[in-house]
């Protein structure tokens, strides 16, 4: 039955044009960054490989600009809950747990990249909360199969991470806000010339005392009672990072870019609202290191080598025994890519990588330190071929892995056409698998078992989608099915444990809608809306047919901002449809709709300073996490925020009439 699907998806490709519309306009077939120069004879610095544009220009991708959110987004998974096929899981407000779920995939299926390295930790999810807003200067969101063209993980899709650049003037910036249960954030920005180099340095940090009031139902078979007033402790969070990169130019067009990157950060663990947990804590580290050679060479070939390493620490403390240890991932590697333009009309890309990852875990669940480690290796081709004038592009590509034990082969086919009346036809179908994490296959973690039997769960996805784009708005609206298989859930082991086991398979389909506009300089707005179907095809009658959990049918993002510079009032909508907390739909997570509201200003120009005022939650709309414990309700937001260009250059041009 696999085998049948995948060749009928893979004809079907062949049969299709193209998915979705993406913002960024640069595609494959584009000549070397050494033939594109600008106006005033300097050559560009290239574009990294692993942006959207270039690994996977027929993707079905979203790029959302951190500085036009406004003051409205105030952490990462507030900014990437705007993008279509996105549905995010979150826990207790400021620096809690947070996860995202794209086109109805686990969130251990979904890759998070840092300028293209991932983050996804030890048990192959990533943690929102962890990665600050201030780090990024924009988010590519790539939905669907992306196995072939990012590795294991991809089975949703990706989000890159594009970091803050370095600046060859001198400038700072910066902001600071403070608001409801005592929660501050704040982070300062600096770039400049250094030597003949480029440098930003980013310092950030918040805090948040967390704990609210809320009503709770002590006997919620009896309806009528009055709820009585309980209160959320042990539920404040602290962070604190810095950002380092510094670009140097080698010739034109070539450049190196170093980055580094670490943070530490400390929660309350709360617990459930039927069983809170008062001293129950968790601490983290990571830090990145990254080293990237990016230009031209002889014969128009574009070229990228990378090295890159990571560690993360997390240690569980307070709370049950079975919950404490220490968990020590380390995970790096090397990578090269290659793209070479075969004429006008065909561009044939390459990759190779290897690295690693190994993870220690010392806990008094296990009393002797175990580690794990294992290599990793891939290849990847991929061909792009201008067809019809330049009006059609085919791209099929093809990835082969290996993840410690497992083997792994991502095919994918993409297409995009040119139509008339400013129309833009994207398609694809490819396959991609997720191997089992090293604790999921190794590491007993108090009452989780491991499974060194685990297989790798598959992907298999397909999508179209219709986009029309002028200067100032666009609309993006398409379809897509995927066939989950060999999905990873931990079930119940006796005595008192769980353990992961491979289970048969579900299904996903739904559909996409992206909008924005801005009529008018004074007046701007965007939408995004998803339809997501999602059925659980395991045998067991009890789940059978079946929506899988924690995923809405139906989610909305809506925003309109309106006015001048110095006073733009902005009002925004997140809406989601109600949804199952458990396979036996016996448990249901409300529906839920959200007003948020704000209004800045922006005055001066050296420095141009920005005031804001958010209300988060305005009518204090009762909402609960999946584990049912209530999220925090109205919050007041003030912040101000900074921009100052000090070198003397940019102040010549300033007052140059």
């Amino acid at each position: 039955m696999k085998t049948a699907l995948t060749r009928w998806l893979l004809s079907l490709a062949l049969l299709a044009c193209a998915p979705a519309w993406a913002q960024s306009t640069e595609d494959a077939g584009t000549p070397p960054m050494s033939e594109v120069i600008d106006v005033v004879g300097k050559v560009p610095d290239p574009e990294p490989m692993d942006r959207a544009s270039q690994r996977d220009p027929s993707s079905v991708v979203t790029v959302i600009s951190v500085e036009e959110r406004g003051g409205t987004a105030r952490d990462t998974a507030e900014v990437l809950a705007t993008s279509p096929g996105v549905a995010i899981q979150e826990s207790g407000g400021y620096g809690q747990s947070k996860s995202l779920v794209v086109r109805g995939a686990s969130s251990n299926g979904t890759l998070v990249l840092l300028d293209g390295i991932p983050l996804n930790g030890a048990g192959g999810s990533a943690d929102l909360s962890r990665i600050p807003l201030a780090l990024a200067r924009e988010f590519e969101v790539l939905r669907g199969s992306a196995g072939a063209r990012y590795g294991s993980g991809g089975l949703g899709g990706v989000v890159n991470i594009v970091t803050r650049s370095p600046g060859d003037t001198l400038s700072l910036s910066g902001e600071v806000s403070y608001g409801s249960w005592d929660t501050a954030t704040g982070w300062l920005a600096a770039t400049g010339p250094l030597l003949d180099s480029e440098l930003l340095l980013l310092v950030h940090g918040g805090t948040s005392s967390g704990g609210f009031s809320y009503p709770f139902d002590t006997t919620p078979t009896l309806p009528g009672d009055a709820p009585e007033t309980r209160r959320r402790d042990n539920n404040d969070a602290r962070g604190a990072g810095a950002l380092l990169r510094v670009r140097h130019r080698l010739a034109p067009g070539v450049v190196v870019d170093a980055m580094g990157e670490g943070s530490l950060e400390g929660r309350g663990l709360a617990g459930t609202a039927q069983n809170p947990v008062a001293d129950a804590r968790q601490s983290s580290r990571r830090g990145v290191l990254s080293l990237r050679v990016l230009g031209s060479l002889a014969n128009r070939v574009d070229v990228s080598a990378r090295a890159h390493f990571r560690q993360e620490r997390l240690e569980l403390s307070g709370g049950p025994v079975s919950q404490q240890g220490v968990q020590v991932l380390r995970a790096g590697g090397g990578e090269f890519e290659g793209r070479l333009p075969l004429g006008d009309w065909h561009v044939v890309s390459a990759l190779a990588s290897v690295g690693g990852e190994g993870l220690s875990t010392n806990g008094v669940a296990t009393p002797t330190e175990e580690r794990t480690s294992w290599l990793r290796a891939s290849v990847m081709a991929m061909d792009d071929v201008a067809l019809l004038s330049g009006r059609l592009h085919v791209t099929p590509s093809l990835r082969l892995e290996r993840v410690g034990p497992y083997t792994l082969w991502s095919p994918k086919l993409g297409a995009r056409v040119a139509l008339p009346a400013r129309l833009e036809l994207r398609a694809n179908v490819g396959q991609a698998h997720r191997a089992p994490s090293l604790l999921e296959l190794y590491v007993r973690q108090g009452t989780l078992l491991p499974n060194a039997d685990l297989r790798a769960e598959r992907a298999v996805s397909a999508d179209v989608a219709l986009a029309h784009r002028t200067e100032r708005s666009l609309v993006s609206v398409g379809g897509f099915h995927s066939l989950y298989e060999d999905l990873i859930a931990y079930e119940a082991y006796p005595p008192f444990a769980a353990k992961p086991f491979n289970f048969a398979s579900a299904r996903v389909s739904g559909l996409e809608v992206d909008a924005e506009a801005r009529p008018t300089s004074f007046l701007s707005g965007s939408l995004a809306y998803t339809l997501l179907v999602s059925r659980n095809l395991r045998d067991d009658p009890r789940y059978y047919l079946k929506e899988i959990p924690l995923r809405p049918r139906h989610t909305l993002s809506a925003r309109v901002a309106a006015g001048p510079s110095w006073l733009t009032g902005r009002v925004e909508l997140r809406a989601q449809s109600s949804q199952l907390r458990n396979r036996t739909g016996e448990l249901m997570l409300p529906a839920r709709a959200l007003l948020h509201a704000g209004v800045s200003s922006t005055v001066g120009r050296r420095p141009a300073l920005t005031f804001s005022l958010d209300f988060k939650n305005v009518f204090d709309t009762f909402v609960e996490d999946f584990d049912g414990y209530p999220l925090p309700g109205r919050a007041v937001l003030a912040s101000v925020a900074m921009a100052l260009d000090v070198s003397p250059s940019s102040h010549r041009k300033a007052d140059t009439p």
